[in-house]
């Protein structure tokens, strides 16, 4: 079935009673088996083998590896073949969606392992004991938990933020689950079609992939990189062009055209607004600022030379987060009766006005109480285990709730969640507060930034059970089943299998883990306070902190018309310029593509209809439709296809690439550590 949405319209001028009420009679499918055995057992072993591979990818590279569409697919493949073997039958659309957000959760609860953590040994030259390891971030994946669901309320019933990779998940369950229809089979194909080709050209561009498979090399990385190599380098150069901004190569701005189309898919579920904002801060930081202060020598090149986006963003991202820190906090409590409705809700009587969602959404009850109850046993064992101070540990609990609203509206926005900059954001606070306490910087940040990321990550989980009418309070429960089983497998394998007791693999080439050598530096570097910023970066902080009051308030006085996203013109600070540039793409051409097939139902109708926004639904008109049109009704079919089978093909060749097709140092690693163990027998 076609999944029913708010227009935009309706979003502003709808309350958040009148959207809930709609939700439950449009939307909600009530007691439709959802948290079942099989789907709590299928999201745990999925998640749990899901989880080793982002350990992996993670300990190499320092990302982390979205994995609900993977197992949204595997799912659905799986119990269909049982079906059609008598064994059985298939899942429901919410069983399936209540596995994926089990798979998950247990897909990313083991992050702090190749980051705070192993900042923490390095710093310490200790390993955390696995017990350890296991309480800690159970606590962390819970409190995530905990302070996730009084922001959904605000963020995906209230505000329907996009949450891309969410809405993703969600096109491609409604997609494989309603597929019997004709128009489920429409989307179907789209789906496949889009995914195929995504898949396709993230396999082009894998060099050690197409060198090993096809004997053949790979396409360019970004379209600009014929200007940076071969004869026509030379030809430029004999005609004196150089592709720089104030002499500082495009390439070191980040200033390219990625070969990848997955951002700009996401860009066109994320709609024009945030691609136009995220367009205006790129522009900003890269065009006009980082230029000129690389020439005035303020940001200076890394120990090779280079510049590109760690070194630009060393002095971006405090404006940029502080842009985003203003307007988060601005936009939540510009809706006071949300809030104040929420907790009244608490002391109600039973004669007063309900909640008509009550009997569905997790009780705020929940959070009130158990928030501050998970967070003393933090603080309790921050200071028992880390040495933090007790009033340190405390002062985090609040700036989890600033840094969530933070990481929720960048989710929501752009499926970008800025764990990096929070938690930087994070460290220079207790740089001031505890001056020359590293391990209380180091694990400090662990707190705010993991738990923000924990329920930024849930909300996006959350969104498609929103849109496909499923409980939200069994969403929560497969939340916390998801850290279980993500923790079960890969703590032992972390512990056991990579490194093995052995602190001095830490920032090695056999385990690089590049996010805790930059939680280590950064905690390093902000031991001297403020005073490793430049007068400029403060400067900044003040600027981008008015900004992002300024533009927010504006939107909230024109009641939406100003469409600016403060929070992706601030987000353009931490991201590089090539990703910004393509999700701007996506944006802008799915809204002249939906400007047009406006024009055409307009006519078709024989009535005038403005022009919606790009994030509009389309109302449908009986016959034959141009593709404009078709492409236009299925915006988010096409963008979700393209995310899911460029993931599945990333994911797939990450794995290869690090596991199958290692370097030669990784196969001479590997077969020293073989020899050893089996001389040891």
């Amino acid at each position: 079935m076609a999944l029913k949405q708010l227009t935009p319209e309706q979003v502003q001028s709808m309350s958040l009673e009148e959207k809930d009420r709609w939700w439950l009679e449009n939307v909600y499918r009530g007691d439709m088996p959802q948290l079942t055995w099989r789907s709590a057992i299928t999201g745990m072993l999925l998640g749990g083998f899901l989880s080793l591979t982002n350990l992996y990818i993670g300990m190499r590279t320092g990302w982390s590896l979205g994995v609900g569409i993977t197992s949204v697919i595997l799912a659905f493949a799986v119990f269909r073949v049982l079906s059609r073997l008598g064994i059985g039958r298939e899942m429901t659309i919410l069983e399936n969606n209540a596995m994926q957000s089990i798979a998950t959760s247990a897909g990313y609860v083991n992050s702090p392992l190749f980051s705070s953590f192993a900042a923490y040994s390095m710093v310490t030259m200790a390993i955390i004991p696995m017990y350890q390891a296991v309480v800690w971030l159970l606590c962390l994946a819970l409190l995530g938990v905990l302070f996730a669901f009084p922001l959904k309320k605000r963020f995906i019933n209230d505000e329907q933020l996009p949450f891309p990779e969410g809405m993703a998940a969600g096109v491609v369950m409604d997609a494989l689950h309603e597929s019997d229809e004709k128009e489920g089979l429409f989307k179907a194909k789209l789906l496949a079609a889009g995914g195929a080709l995504s898949a396709f050209i993230e396999l082009l561009r894998d060099g050690k992939v197409m060198r090993f498979l096809f004997g053949a090399n790979s396409i360019p990385g970004s379209y600009d990189e014929v200007l940076y190599a071969g004869g026509f380098a030379e030809l430029l150069k004999k005609w004196g062009i150089t592709p720089t901004l104030r002499g500082v190569p495009l390439s070191e701005l980040t200033i390219r055209w990625d070969t990848s189309i997955i951002f700009i898919a996401t860009g066109g579920l994320m709609g024009i607004r945030v691609g136009v904002s995220l367009l205006i801060g790129g522009i900003l930081n890269y065009v006009v600022l980082a230029p000129l202060l690389i020439q005035q020598g303020i940001i200076v090149p890394s120990p090779g030379g280079s510049y590109g986006l760690r070194q630009i963003s060393l002095w971006a991202l405090w404006g940029g987060v502080a842009c985003m820190t203003t307007s988060s906090l601005y936009s939540f409590f510009s809706k006071p009766k949300i809030i104040l409705d929420a907790f009244r809700n608490l002391w109600r009587k039973g004669d007063e006005k309900r909640d008509v969602l009550e009997h569905i959404e997790l009780p705020i009850k929940v959070s009130v109480i158990g928030v501050p109850i998970v967070s003393m046993v933090l603080i309790f064992l921050g200071h028992a285990w880390f040495g933090m101070s007790y009033w340190l540990g405390a002062v985090a609990v609040p700036l989890v709730f600033v840094f969530a609203l933070i990481a929720v509206n960048s989710t929501g926005l752009t499926a970008i969640t800025p764990t990096g900059a929070l938690g930087k954001l994070t460290q220079l606070t207790y740089g001031l507060l505890a001056p020359g306490n590293i391990t209380t910087n180091v694990m400090s940040a662990a707190i705010t930034a993991e738990v923000a990321s924990n329920a930024s990550n849930l909300l996006m989980d959350i969104k498609p059970g929103y849109m496909l009418g499923g409980k939200p309070r069994h969403q929560a429960i497969g939340h916390v089943l998801g850290g279980l089983a993500g923790l079960a497998l890969s703590l032992p394998v972390w512990y056991f299998v990579l490194i093995r007791g052995d602190i001095g693999l830490y920032g090695t080439e056999a385990m690089p883990v590049p996010a805790a050598v930059t939680w280590r530096a950064v905690a390093e570097i902000l031991m001297k306070g403020l005073s490793f910023l430049h007068p400029t970066a403060k400067i900044a902080v003040v600027v981008g902190a008015l900004l992002g009051i300024l533009i927010e308030a504006t939107k909230h006085l024109s009641r939406g018309r100003f469409s600016l996203s403060a929070v992706a013109l601030g987000l353009a600070f931490l991201l590089n310029f090539s990703d910004i540039w393509a999700m701007f793409l996506g944006s802008f051409g799915f809204w002249l593509l939906q400007q047009r097939a406006a024009k055409w139902m307009a006519a078709a109708a024989e009535k005038p209809k403005p022009a919606v926004p790009g994030e509009a639904a389309l109302p449908l008109v009986p016959g034959p439709r141009p593709w404009y049109v078709l492409g236009a009704e299925n915006t988010e079919t096409i963008c979700a296809g393209v995310i899911a089978g460029g993931a599945l093909m990333g994911i797939g060749l990450a794995v290869l690439g690090v596991l199958v097709l290692p370097d030669v140092s990784e196969v001479q690693r590997i077969g020293e550590w073989v020899g050893k163990v089996l001389g040891n027998r």
